[in-house]
């Protein structure tokens, strides 16, 4: 099977070589950037293009030349891409975490005949799936709640932070409303807003606060209470309230000495080398997807937990193997004909087919990202 990777970046390219150890699939790995493709050509059996996503014409011609997609762009980009994957036909599995509702592409996949697998990476994606089989195996669910980050393993002054996956998006989860339910109610709440903190075993206290990243769950989920927080070591939501509150996250034009300029783009120019990761530096991924309700009339649940780490023998940060790999999993999954519906597939709605969940959960394993499942008490 030949198989584009879109994007290079710190999750597209292990995920490229991760496919390219696989003797059946031909890997060819897409993006603008000469430096990062020139990187991942070392690391595998995989051919490299220099192709700019945003010439529809050019990214058309490559996608037609390949079986499968595998889109890593970033967030901005990602809803046009998609729908230039479907309009040429091809299956996809999408981690750009784009801020538009793919469900408008629906539609499009299904005249297509396009299986497209959206979100599918830790959070969302993984995170949904739970959630999703969760839902399954309880006759009513009533309690949603997602917690997660991506940190750094050592702690640097001033923010205690590095950016683990493309900084633009992580910028736009500071920016982007949080949307989540409420007592069955849909509320609309700034990111960064209703903080607490949360202690994990081996990791310590961590903060999180709102942010967007229930997606498509608000729409194939029902539950009373339904809500995603992310996790940053404490004392990181009020610098980026600072930051956002003062006009430094705007895309809006200002004045400077007669230039004009959009005050993310010098926020970006400064933030971005103290947010960079080092060669040699580790990330820890946390997550925790808890989910409540009813089965045979008492009070059940589950809760999901993964720690994740740094894998110095190969290099591998810790949010490109459980985002990376959960795509990857994906893309194995849909290879091995265990799923096949047509259209905009949530991750959710494959949560429900616990065969593919297994599947998933297996591959992930095996490559040393585990998730514990506890299945909480009953009460009458």
């Amino acid at each position: 099977m030949k198989i584009l990777v879109l994007g290079s970046g710190l999750v597209g390219g292990p995920m490229a070589v991760d496919l390219a150890a696989e003797p059946s699939f031909a890997v060819t790995v897409a993006d603008i950037n000469d430096e990062a493709l020139d990187k991942i050509s070392k690391r595998g059996k995989i051919t490299t293009f220099r192709c700019d996503v945003r010439d529809q014409h050019a990214l058309g011609d490559l996608i037609a030349r390949h079986d499968m997609v595998l889109s890593a762009v970033p967030g901005f980009l990602g809803f046009e891409t998609l729908r230039s994957i479907i309009e040429a036909g091809k299956n996809a599995v999408d981690i750009a975490f784009f801020p538009e509702d793919p469900y408008l592409l629906d539609d499009l996949a299904k005249r297509k005949g396009v299986t497209a697998i959206v979100d599918c990476g830790v959070c969302p994606g993984m995170s949904g799936l739970l959630v999703g089989h969760a839902q399954m195996m309880l006759d009513e669910t009533d309690d949603v709640l997602i917690c997660v980050g991506g940190l750094p393993q050592v702690r640097e002054w001033p923010y205690e932070y590095k950016a683990v996956f493309s900084p633009v998006d992580v910028i736009e989860e500071y920016t982007r409303p949080a949307r989540y339910i409420e007592n069955g109610k849909p509320v609309i709440r700034p990111a960064l807003t209703d903080p607490e903190y949360m202690t994990f075993p081996g990791i310590g206290t961590l903060e999180a606060f709102n942010t967007d990243g229930l997606r498509t769950l608000l729409r194939n989920v029902r539950a009373a209470t339904m809500k995603e927080k992310t996790l940053r070591y404490p004392g990181h939501i009020e610098y980026m309230t600072v930051l956002r509150e003062t006009g430094f996250f705007s895309k809006e034009p200002i004045e400077v000495n007669g230039i004009l300029m959009r005050p993310l783009d010098l926020t970006a120019a400064l933030l971005f080398p103290k947010w960079k990761m080092g060669e040699d530096e580790g990330d820890i991924t946390v997550m925790r997807v808890t989910v409540k309700g009813k089965k045979d009339g008492r009070h059940s649940g589950f809760q999901y937990d993964l720690v994740d780490r740094y894998n110095p023998a190969t290099r591998t940060m810790s949010m490109a193997r459980t985002t990376g790999y959960t795509a990857t999993s994906a893309v194995r999954m849909m290879n091995a004909g265990l799923y096949s519906r047509k259209g905009i597939i949530a991750p959710e709605i494959v949560g429900g087919q616990p065969e593919c969940v297994r599947f998933l959960l297996d591959e992930l394993a095996g490559r040393g990202v585990i998730y514990k499942e506890t299945r909480l008490p009953e009460a009458g």
